[in-house]
């Protein structure tokens, strides 16, 4: 912004919204980037509240982590001290919120959030509080404050933070069903999740049931036209068309597997009959 557009906007001679908008900043979301790039991305679960735990899993190979505060007793300031400590991971990290109070939504981004998931949504104006207390002035009316953010992305945070935050709408009901095309319409929502277990939950239909299959294409068809990411659980990667965002077991189904896989053979890589070496893994 140029020094007379600030002067006059200290002033209150001009609005935030008359305000030359800032060029476009660098983007340290690898989510973003990859679903521009027309990839797909995947999260794994976190909802046990433990350092070590969450950097394997913010280390492992997913593109984000979905931290889990909505069905979890973790507090705010453990997921501040997970993130924190895996600083530089390769996963994203994403929050689901509890619900999009200001309160929910402005922790969980100080905290360093790169992605704001919102349950249960039935009601757009939930939608636009979320994209309001995520996003700085002028797009939305997040407040300065304190937090882990400026640690984990740099001094330059404040200026480059809404074109990196993203919003994801769950879609768990019929009623969320019907708003679909709106929800998608709404600048600022990046990502239309169909969360498949309660979509059934709520509905009383099994996967596969046609009236159900129905509801899952209507979300698809109109979040596509919309020009927005259409997501759902990681088991339907490579079995539905048109979804690039999904969401992972969490942690302890992880370890099932793995001690499964471990127990059966060869792991991470190693050869089979090659013991890893301690203390050489990634986390």
């Amino acid at each position: 912004m140029k020094p007379l557009a600030l002067l006059l906007l200290s002033f209150g001679v001009v609005g935030a919204q008359d305000a030359p908008p800032d060029k476009p900043g660098r983007i340290f979301n690898t989510v973003k980037l990859k679903l521009a790039a027309g990839k797909q991305v995947v999260g794994g679960t976190v909802s046990i509240p433990n350092i070590d735990t969450y950097c394997a899993m913010a280390n492992s190979g997913f593109d984000f982590t979905w931290i889990e505060m909505q069905h979890s007793p973790m507090t705010y300031q453990e997921v501040a001290n997970m993130i924190l400590a895996c600083k530089g991971s390769s996963a994203m990290p994403f929050v689901r919120v509890p619900d999009a109070t200001e309160g929910d939504i402005q922790k969980a981004v100080d905290m360093g959030a790169a992605g704001i998931i919102i349950p249960m949504v039935e009601d757009l104006q939930k939608v636009r509080n979320a994209i309001k207390f995520a996003k700085y002035p002028p797009v939305g009316k997040r407040s300065q404050g304190g937090g882990n953010y400026g640690k984990i992305w740099g001094p330059d945070y404040r200026k480059i933070a809404n074109e990196n935050i993203m919003i994801v709408a769950m879609i768990e009901s019929p009623a969320g069903v019907k708003l679909a095309a709106e929800m998608a319409a709404i600048p600022g929502v990046d990502v239309v999740f169909v969360a498949s277990t309660d979509l059934s939950s709520f509905t009383g239909l099994p996967q596969g049931n046609p009236q159900y299959e129905a509801l899952v294409t209507k979300v698809k068809e109109e979040v596509l036209k919309a020009g927005k990411k259409v997501a759902g659980p990681v088991a339907w990667k490579g079995t539905r068309e048109g979804y690039s965002f999904f969401q992972a077991p969490g942690e302890t189904t992880l370890l099932v597997e793995g001690i499964k896989l471990s127990l059966g053979g060869a792991v991470g890589g190693e050869k089979k009959g090659v013991a890893p070496t301690e203390g050489a893994e990634k986390h």
